[in-house]
């Protein structure tokens, strides 16, 4: 056989344009399976990359596709549905290209077709141009998909019913108005009906369709969630399948986010521990979802915050700030904390004790830390010391954290140690004292203020006891005293 030279390889570019006028007249063949293989033929090089699908689009193919579409058998639409969404996938211009030969229109009609597989190659050619921007998909809305779609999802076969899940969640995801379309067509409950499906693969388009719809408002979060989805969704938080975890905390998160009400309605149903199990039970992006939503929780109210304590959110959290490679799931992690922390001293002590404020500071202080990371993490320590009275905790800051962090440290000693003479007395034995005698503050800067009333705190020769230098002035003292002759 002979092989053609490296560079006259019939893919390379400059070779498109020639396999697409021998392509072309293949689609016009008299033989129907002819014509069925040159729009597979057709499909699998536009699916390859996006010079070939331009190529498509450039040699005038897409009319002849669209004609076919409506006229040809079973076997043909599906190919050439095919060839539209491998041309559509790649990006907005070339989807804009599908819609304007007038596609849009004729994968309608198709969705009404007998076969459930001319549906399915018609549900994923819209979809994909949907997926790309609110244009485009209310361009797939105007045309009369979405009513189709939602009743492709009752149908009984269970890839299209994946197909058209996935569909309504690309409509959905790009503007509340489009969010509402899919609504008003009746799609939350027949979507809330499938979340315990057997099918993995459909539970994953059926969470994320969910959640596309619920992200956009209140008033669609409410909508969702009167579907009674709460608790069973929370089964999904255990799935076997990573993804469907994975969508089952998004669509939570993206519920919980709205209001404290909401947020509430998931901590009453069980949903906040069934998401820590969920974090524990999974590693890597799995969990991210599950991380923000606890963080979002926390942020509504302290009540909320102290759910998340009760239900052993921090020491999860902690371990995510510990273990995890990915800086941003990290920094997820340090915003969650500093949520629950920030409310009151007992919310703070609750972060503190875990040890979770020095793996912020170094978070903070390293220089490989993304700078989104650094601002999250300093972002949660000023948050959490600013109301944590728990001065063990404190303590090691004294000798470890930069100036713009050392003066909450400072200002929370001074107003502890005035208020408690155990403290008090725990703050010298342990060096504290002496150790703040040693900070460099400027005069009268805030800094200087608090360190001020902390020495206000001790009588004035123990302050000066443990001022640098003092052991200098004794021996100075010593040098020069006189005995007293006998």
């Amino acid at each position: 056989m002979h092989l053609l030279p490296e560079d006259q390889s019939p893919w390379i570019p400059n070779r498109q344009a020639g396999v697409m006028s021998l392509l072309r007249p293949l689609l016009l063949d008299v033989v129907p399976t002819i014509q069925q293989t040159a729009a597979l033929a057709l499909g699998r090089l536009a699916n390859y990359n996006d010079d070939l699908a331009e190529a498509v689009v450039k040699g005038d193919i897409l009319p002849q596709l669209v004609y076919s579409l409506a006229e040809q058998n079973r076997f043909y639409k599906k190919a050439a549905a095919f060839v539209l969404r491998a041309v559509g996938k790649h990006s907005p211009q070339l989807a804009q290209a599908i819609v304007d030969c007038g596609a849009l229109d004729t994968l309608v009609i198709c969705l009404e077709d007998f076969d459930p597989g001319v549906k399915e190659a018609a549900a994923w050619a819209l979809g994909y141009i949907a997926r790309h921007n609110a244009e485009l998909s209310q361009a797939v809305v105007d045309a009369g998909a979405v009513p189709l779609l939602v009743l492709c999802i009752q149908e009984p076969e269970v890839a299209l019913k994946r197909i058209a899940a996935s569909a309504l969640s690309d409509i959905s995801k790009h503007s509340p108005e489009l969010a509402q379309t899919v609504v008003d067509a009746g799609a939350i409950a027949h979507l809330a009906q499938m979340i315990l499906n057997p099918d993995a693969k459909l539970k994953r388009q059926i969470l994320s369709a969910l959640s596309q719809i619920a992200k956009h408002s209140v008033d669609l979060a409410e909508m969702v969630v009167e579907a009674e989805i709460f608790p069973v969704v929370l089964t999904c938080l255990k799935d076997k399948d990573e993804y469907v975890k994975k969508n089952a905390s998004t669509l939570i998160r993206e519920i919980a986010k709205h209001t404290p009400e909401l947020s509430q309605l998931i901590v009453n149903a069980g949903g906040a521990a069934a998401v820590i199990d969920c974090i524990g039970s999974c590693k890597g992006n799995i969990r991210l979802p599950g991380i923000m939503m606890l963080g979002y929780v926390a942020a509504h109210s302290e009540n909320l915050a102290m759910a998340v304590i009760i239900s052993k959110g921090v020491p999860q959290l902690s371990l995510c700030l510990s273990e995890e490679p990915e800086d941003h799931i990290k920094a997820a992690a340090a915003w969650a904390l500093g949520q629950i922390g920030r409310h009151t001293p007992e919310h703070a002590r609750a972060v503190a004790v875990t040890n979770t404020l020095p793996v912020l500071l170094s978070l903070y202080m390293s220089t490989e830390s993304s700078e989104d990371l650094q601002v999250k993490s300093k972002k949660a320590i000023k948050s959490i010391l600013q109301k944590c009275t728990y001065l063990p905790a404190l303590e090691p800051f004294l000798y470890d954290a930069p100036p713009n962090i050392l003066k909450h440290v400072v200002g929370q000693f001074s107003k502890v140690l005035p208020h408690d003479s155990k403290a008090r007395r725990l703050f010298v034995t342990s060096g504290g004292l002496k150790k703040v005698q040693e900070i460099k503050a400027e005069p009268g800067s805030l800094l200087q203020e608090y360190i001020n009333s902390i020495n206000n705190c001790y009588p004035e020769e123990i302050v000066r006891y443990y001022s640098p230098g003092y052991s200098e002035t004794l021996l100075q003292r010593v040098d020069s005293y006189q005995p007293l002759a006998n």
